[in-house]
């Protein structure tokens, strides 16, 4: 820090007068701004942090629809252990005395369609997931494009919904890989 001195006159030096402005507290872009219609607050909001949904959500949720899809055509732990539970139970129901038609029935078609029935709810939920991300935007912020990624996995989730339901309904009524006849 320098000392303040003064000449004669009563005029301080360039010296002082350089350190005096070092020494002056720094002033944020609003009070840069006094003659403007500007806030602190407005300020603060036009920073990045600040400017609306990012649409990681939407992007979780494409996520969620493309996988569910996947599951609902490559089977899943719940649909194997319901498929599982069909057969016990099934088995457990006929004797040995049964005729063959009632064993297939019973111990392999209910545990086929209990997968089916499990296929399709995942289908389902992935078709509705992916149609809710797909028409979010349209409720949401209209100024703020969907990103491209989002709306591709979005259309997958769908497309996967769509081709696991129809061959959950295929299976489930036998009319793809039905279960063999016995007379």
């Amino acid at each position: 820090m320098g000392t303040k001195t003064v000449d004669e006159t009563g005029v301080k030096t360039d010296e002082h007068k350089t350190d005096e402005a070092a020494q002056a507290p720094e002033t944020t872009d609003a009070e840069n701004l006094e003659g403007a219609d500007v806030t602190h607050d407005d300020v603060e909001s036009s920073t990045p942090e600040n400017e609306g949904p990012t649409g990681v959500g939407q992007g979780a949720g494409a996520v969620v629809s493309a996988g569910l899809g996947i599951v609902s055509l490559t089977g899943s732990w719940v649909g194997t252990v319901a498929s599982a539970r069909e057969s016990l139970i099934g088995q457990l129901e006929t004797s040995s005395s049964s005729d063959v038609g009632a064993l297939i029935e019973k111990g392999y078609g209910n545990a086929w369609h209990a997968t089916a029935l499990w296929g399709g709810a995942f289908a389902l939920v992935a078709l509705i997931v992916g149609v809710v991300v797909l028409a979010r935007p349209a409720f949401g912020a209209h100024g703020r494009p969907q990103a491209p990624w989002i709306k591709s996995v979005a259309w997958a989730g769908v497309a996967l919904g769509v081709i696991g339901l129809l061959l959950a309904v295929l299976k489930y009524t036998d009319i793809l890989l039905g279960l063999p006849s016995t007379g």
